[in-house]
């Protein structure tokens, strides 16, 4: 008759069996591996505890509460440096087992061991892996929240200093007005023609500072959302016109051709702020005007559309990157060289501030409508050329009974002389 087969060690003897080895081995290695605090043993002796009772119990929930204590002793360095230690840990102490079973039991006591025990380690890497990422992630949200607090403390500061230093400058602007004028009359009258000569460079220099500081300004008001708008009855083609003829010295003097014709909704009266909107659609211009080369054609036109009229200005310029197309929209968005800076409005790649088209946008913005632009990509030797898109709200009604009332007779007036098919005006060298 056949042997009985014994009956094999039960599973909580053998754990029992390999504590003392289990804790020094991995007690050695861990604190050999890595930074370790002290009590690290009383640790060890508390996860084998806790591991004994969930194979007793077969449930592994029991590992939770040492498990969630090391995952949330992660350093700001671990969550920086994006090191999930605990999730180290556990499976190190799976490989010390698994080295430890092999060297103090035999294969049977192994065998049932492991499978008592690595269905507990594979809970507990679950547990402190979804933890531990939870915690990376809200770690992350935080330091961007703290980027972003610091980055508007930074545009906030940008802006005051902006606000102070335009206005600071106006001071001694104005009194450096004041004395050139005064040398300018003595010169006249001593008939000084060299004196009068370097009046002019002054007052060339002057009014181009007066320009920065009242752009610094206008950027200013734009931040703090001070832009007040008066609005009153134009027509945007009146605006284009008078535009395209204050261009015409520039123009000629760089061989350059605008076009533009009357368009649908161009001779239609709405309510803008007629000095905003012409600055805006100005440093629109102004814009196509310096990056297209000498014999380049700039391109003025519109449309109709549901509740807006949108102008287009297309130049055969050098056309802008995707991506600038965003950033040069921003304040100070000067793509070129920094040392182009200040060397003119008009002047082929001349540089500025970086502040025109951030106005038009905030201009554009405080009215309701928009601003964008559309290019191939940059090319200083195919010059693709960018196109501009101007949103311009088609209002039509003011709070001003008043002003309404101007509106509808100026309607009357003008609409019999609405054409949408005039022809087209050229202005070249």
């Amino acid at each position: 008759m056949p042997k009985k087969k014994s009956p094999g060690m039960p599973v909580q003897k053998i754990l029992r069996k390999i504590r003392p080895e289990w804790i020094e081995h991995v007690g050695r290695d861990l604190a050999r591996g890595m930074e370790v605090r002290a009590g690290f043993e009383q640790q060890l002796d508390r996860f084998f505890d806790l591991l004994e009772q969930s194979v007793t119990t077969g449930d592994p929930a029991w590992m939770d509460s040492i498990l969630l204590d090391w995952a949330k002793s992660s350093t700001e360095t671990n969550l920086e440096e994006g090191l999930y230690h605990v999730s180290f840990i556990i499976n190190r102490m799976i490989a010390l087992t698994i080295q430890v079973a092999n060297e103090t039991l035999t294969k049977q006591q192994s065998i049932d061991m492991l499978a008592a025990i690595i269905p507990v380690y594979t809970y507990g890497l679950g547990v402190v892996a979804r933890y531990e990422m939870e915690t990376r992630v809200a770690h992350i949200s935080d330091e961007m929240q703290r980027v972003q607090k610091q980055l508007e403390r930074i545009d906030r500061s940008k802006s005051a200093f902006i606000s102070v230093a335009a206005h600071e400058l106006k001071t001694p602007l104005t009194l450096i007005e004041g004395y050139a004028s005064m040398m300018d009359d003595l010169a006249r009258d001593a008939r000084d023609n060299s004196m009068g000569k370097l009046l002019t460079g002054v007052n060339i220099g002057i009014g181009r500072l007066r320009t920065i500081i009242d752009d610094m300004i206008d950027v200013s008001m734009i931040d703090n959302n001070l832009l007040r708008l008066n609005f009153q009855p134009a027509q945007l083609g009146q605006i284009v016109d008078v535009l395209r003829k204050e261009i015409e010295p520039v123009m000629q003097s760089r061989s350059l051709r605008v076009e533009s014709a009357e368009f649908e909704g161009s001779r239609q009266w709405i309510y803008v702020d007629t000095q905003r909107i012409t600055q805006a659609i100005r440093n629109v211009i102004n814009n196509a005007v310096k990056y297209t080369p000498d014999n380049g054609t700039i391109t003025i036109s519109g449309r109709m559309l549901p509740g807006f009229i949108e102008i287009v200005v297309v130049d055969t310029g050098i056309g802008i990157s995707q991506e600038n197309q965003s950033i040069i929209f921003e304040k100070f968005g000067q793509v070129g060289s920094v040392g182009l800076h200040s060397s003119g409005k008009t002047k082929f790649k001349g540089g500025g501030p970086g502040l025109g088209l951030s106005i038009a946008r905030g201009i554009l913005e405080a009215h309701g409508g928009a601003i964008w632009v559309e290019s191939p990509g940059y090319d200083e030797k195919a010059f693709p050329g960018s196109t501009f898109h101007i949103l311009i709200p088609a209002r039509t009604e003011s709070a001003d009974p008043e002003m309404t009332r101007l509106f509808d007779t100026l309607e009357k007036k003008f609409k019999p002389n609405v054409e949408t098919n005039t022809p087209t005006h050229n202005t070249a060298s």
